[in-house]
């Protein structure tokens, strides 16, 4: 689930498309609040490196909690998805792949621990994760895998960027496509839309990820792109310097 703030993710995800094939039917736009439930789903449908994590959660909005569905909720944050038109009667209106990004990070996680999290705190306390559920405990708190506790936890302490990252920019980004959807060409537009957003309407310069550092696929794809490792962050984060993007 790339996911991104540096640190965070227990399992990002990045499958990028490489090959185009053109259909007029599949689209990209900005993301708007009422994607966020598709956002939800993309995340947790691509969490476990790529593949869907599903099975390893029962509590499956909890990827998309930190993940997904904020940026198109808090303020400093966009997105832009895949729409394809011929599922737009589906209950997530044909959304199957997304890139979000926030162009300064600081404040995108303090709006996260202000704003965001304090409704998903009540809903899932630090007490689920060490006491053992009874008949009584609300349902969705029944039956919590290890990977929902170590969600919670994390909703509990979110941690914060590294500061070699916000100070190479102050700019992330993270990006999931469904399987189907992929090496289509659309990782390298949706990322397209972010350096044009970010350059030109934001006046930056660059911006960083976090991905799996198991994922060499992703790696490629990413040094292609002109990504390249940030000397002395995290293992598995990657920098783009606009003036070598190559779209």
């Amino acid at each position: 689930m790339q996911h991104t703030i540096e640190g965070t993710a227990p399992y990002p995800s990045h499958h990028f498309p490489t090959c185009p094939r053109p259909n007029p039917a599949i689209f990209i736009r900005r993301a708007a609040t009422e994607d966020s439930k598709a956002l939800s789903y993309i995340c947790l449908a691509t969490a476990d490196a790529g593949a869907s994590a599903e099975a390893l959660h029962k509590a499956g909005e909890l990827p998309g909690v930190i993940y997904a569905e904020p940026y198109v909720h808090l303020p400093t944050a966009f997105g832009f998805v895949i729409v394809d038109s011929a599922k737009s009667q589906d209950k997530y209106g044909g959304v199957v792949g997304y890139v979000l990004s926030t162009y300064d990070t600081r404040a995108f996680e303090q709006a996260m621990k202000d704003q965001w999290l304090p409704p998903y705190l009540e809903r899932y306390p630090l007490s689920a994760v060490d006491a053992e559920t009874t008949s009584d405990s609300p349902e969705h708190l029944r039956e919590l895998t290890r990977n929902d506790e170590q969600f919670i936890r994390r909703i509990h302490n979110l941690p914060t960027s590294s500061d070699i990252n916000v100070a190479f920019s102050p700019a992330h980004m993270h990006i999931d496509i469904l399987q189907e959807y992929q090496r289509q060409g659309w990782g390298r537009k949706l990322i397209s839309e972010v350096v044009r957003h970010l350059r030109d309407e934001k006046g930056l310069d660059s911006l960083w990820l976090g991905m799996d550092p198991r994922n060499g696929n992703a790696k490629k794809f990413y040094q292609r792109l002109g990504f390249k490792e940030i000397p002395g962050a995290g293992e598995g984060v990657m920098g783009l310097r606009f003036e070598d993007w190559k779209d």
